[in-house]
């Protein structure tokens, strides 16, 4: 299993080990991580499980597809470089021990 570290918004962090198959959305709902609200339910049709990926993880995957792109534009908190939505990156393709920081807020 692939480990993932959530920074949560107000700094503390959670590592929680990762299933294959699952986007990073799924790991962090099925964790109790809290800063996903994923009202789309994974569906690429909002922006509210934007994530911020360490730099080595985003240069790993990837760059987001043009709805993801766009969706971003949208989001809550100010797109960075390493933003993504983390319904569309899959735990495969981030490799063991990457950290994911959460927006101050999805709404």
């Amino acid at each position: 299993m692939t480990k993932l570290t959530f920074i949560l918004p107000d700094g503390s962090s959670q590592e929680v080990e990762a299933t294959a198959g699952h986007s990073v959305m799924k790991t962090a709902i099925s964790n109790s991580v809290n800063g996903i609200v994923a009202e789309c339910n994974g569906s690429l049709a909002c922006a509210t499980c934007h994530v911020f990926l360490d730099d080595a993880s985003a240069a790993q995957i990837d760059p987001p597809g043009e709805t993801e792109n766009d969706l971003l534009d949208f989001a809550a908190v100010e797109r960075q470089p390493t933003s993504r939505l983390s319904c569309q990156v899959m735990v495969d393709n981030l490799p063991d021990g990457a950290v994911i920081t959460m927006p101050e807020t999805q709404v």
